[in-house]
């Protein structure tokens, strides 16, 4: 279950009541995005909400804009988040595509693949170190997933992850992004398989609020951003055969985003997953 975190105006008490709902069921973790420059709330600020009032879901970031961070107080916030609670941080990572956000946060947009491999490994080193602290629940640290496309993500993925997140899209696009993430791991030497994660959006019947919020989400990718809106889940039969093909593809995790915040969303999500 994505939260609504990441929709401009959503109420806090709304956040935190999709948190404390998913934690009920039938969902396995609650996720949030991340933007600078742009009307959400901060990630690591939202789970840690989330935190407060659940018991069982992850907490997963898909994904967090690492290097936009200081590497070192960004391992300290990770690794307090999993402590407190209890393990249960899953801590997704990109570069982020976005020019606006690294301008606004005075950070170079270039090198900034090169840079999230040296945090991903800085991180980790920082997590075994008793002298920085807190401890996380895992030794090593909390699961790392790596989103991107091409090959350069792959190999960081590969090199610094326990596996991939994909950023949405058909089941046939999850499909062959994993392929790609499973080669990459191969090519690394890795043994078994990295996890598979996937995403999506949802609204129903919202007249077009939730499309236009994807339209001015991905405004950047130009023309493109029309694809991902139509792409939106709004009935639940889609949302059902979505979740059916991800499956046949090998996902081993579907988040499910809202792209209007309302309590009804996620009421009408809950019967149509229960369908």
């Amino acid at each position: 279950m994505g939260l609504p975190a990441g929709v401009p105006g959503a109420p806090g008490d709304l956040v935190v009541d999709w948190a404390r709902r998913a934690d009920d069921g039938p969902f396995a973790s609650v996720a949030v995005v991340d933007r600078l420059r742009y009307g959400n709330y901060d990630p690591l600020i939202a789970l840690s909400a989330a935190a407060a009032v659940t018991r069982r879901v992850r907490l997963v970031t898909c994904i967090l804009i690492a290097p936009l961070r200081e590497t070192a107080t960004l391992a300290k916030q990770v690794a307090s988040l999993d402590a407190l609670s209890g393990g249960r941080v899953t801590l997704g990572v990109a570069t982020g595509a976005r020019r606006d956000d690294y301008d606004t946060s005075e950070t170079a947009y270039g090198g900034r693949g090169a840079r999230l491999s040296d945090q991903l490994a800085v991180m980790r080193s920082q997590w075994e170190d008793p002298a920085v602290g807190p401890a996380p629940c895992r030794p090593g640290g909390p699961p790392i997933l790596v989103g991107g496309t091409g090959g350069p993500a792959l190999a960081r993925m590969a090199a610094f992850a326990d596996g991939y997140v994909h950023a949405g899209g058909p089941p046939r696009a999850f499909a062959r992004a994993a392929g790609q993430a499973r080669a990459a791991w191969a090519d690394a030497g890795r043994p078994d398989q990295p996890q598979l994660w996937g995403m999506g959006y949802f609204a129903f019947d919202d007249d077009g609020a939730g499309r236009d919020y994807l339209l001015d989400y991905y405004a950047f990718v130009g023309p493109f951003a029309q694809r991902i809106a139509d792409g939106l889940l709004t009935t639940p039969l889609a949302v059902r055969e979505m979740l059916e093909g991800y499956a046949e593809a090998g996902c081993d995790e579907l988040l499910l985003f809202p792209a209007t915040a309302s309590a009804e969303q996620l009421d009408r999500l809950v019967d149509a997953l229960a369908r």
